[in-house]
């Protein structure tokens, strides 16, 4: 189930959401549906989930050296929590 979550999002636009409105920006596979997004997330964090917006961003070019190619493609999900709710991103040994 992890392998379905790529990895979190954090800019400055996802960071300042994260603590005004408990939203959350990831990216997942592509494949996966919001149904799916959310029982992973609620299953995985311990979290209830209130909102799940998703869009699929542009294709990104990439070049190394003479060859060029596109970055793989994902989902962007933007997850609405609970309130007093968060997602701990530390991991602990």
């Amino acid at each position: 189930m992890v392998d379905f979550i790529k990895y979190p999002v954090i800019t400055e636009k996802s960071y300042l959401g994260m603590f005004k409105h408990r939203q959350y920006t990831f990216d997942v596979d592509i494949r996966l549906t919001k149904p799916q997004i959310k029982k992973l997330f609620e299953n995985l964090f311990g979290v209830n989930v209130i909102g799940i917006n998703t869009h699929r961003p542009p294709r990104q070019r990439v070049r190394l050296g003479t060859n060029a190619g596109y970055k793989a493609r994902s989902k962007r999900v933007i997850l609405t929590l609970k309130e007093g709710q968060s997602i701990n991103f530390e991991t602990e040994n």
